[in-house]
């Protein structure tokens, strides 16, 4: 397992020698916003990388990345492992001007990973990746029945006194809310039901 995805490109640079890396990882350091952010995976992923020289300062990127994600479950957070099989393949440019690798869009819409070190750090540029590729939202279980929206209690456990599993709609209007809840009809007219009215005159 290595510390840092690392790939050395002195070779390329001065030969047009390909150029090849690859490891585990178990975690990704990057900066975001001025600040050090950390990706950690569930188990060692691997990754394989090869770059070719296109000519002068341009070069392509190709490879595999899979890591595996710990998400949240979106209903009840429990802990998920996501699986990623990411394809790796970008295009590259030397720029000894650049302090650190980043991501442009070129004229024709692809994104061109710009470096000014030889010895080139890919964590950021596996994060991105990685984040891109991950799903918005995962479910532990498609039947997962989320949290109670009072108490908190995670109603895959078991039910809770207050019944926030229980769709409004679905209670019966003629039996009400069973006692020792907090739940009330959720009709916003009830209140008026004993309203004394002034009577027409």
């Amino acid at each position: 397992m290595t510390d840092s995805p690392r790939i050395h490109l002195g070779s390329l640079l001065r030969a047009d020698e390909d150029a090849h890396a690859d490891g585990t990882l178990d975690h990704l350091e990057y900066e975001q916003g001025g600040q050090t952010q950390t990706l950690t995976f569930a188990t060692d992923a691997a990754y394989d990388v090869d770059v070719n020289s296109l000519g002068g300062h341009e070069m392509y990127l190709q490879g595999s990345f899979e890591p595996t994600l710990v998400m949240d479950c979106a209903r009840c957070l429990r802990p998920v492992e996501v699986p990623l099989e990411i394809t790796l393949g970008t295009m590259m440019r030397y720029e000894p001007s650049a302090d650190a690798p980043y991501l442009e869009e070129a004229e024709s819409g692809e994104e061109v990973l710009v470096f000014g070190d030889p010895n080139l750090d890919l964590s950021a540029y596996l994060a991105e990746t990685t984040l891109l590729a991950a799903p918005l939202s995962v479910l532990h279980d498609p039947a997962c029945r989320g949290l109670c929206q009072v108490c908190g209690h995670d109603l895959n456990d078991g039910p809770c006194e207050h019944m926030a599993q229980v769709p409004v709609e679905e209670i019966d209007d003629d039996l009400g809310i069973p006692e020792g809840t907090t739940h009330a009809k959720q009709n916003p007219f009830a209140a008026l039901a004993d309203l004394k009215l002034p009577e027409d005159k």
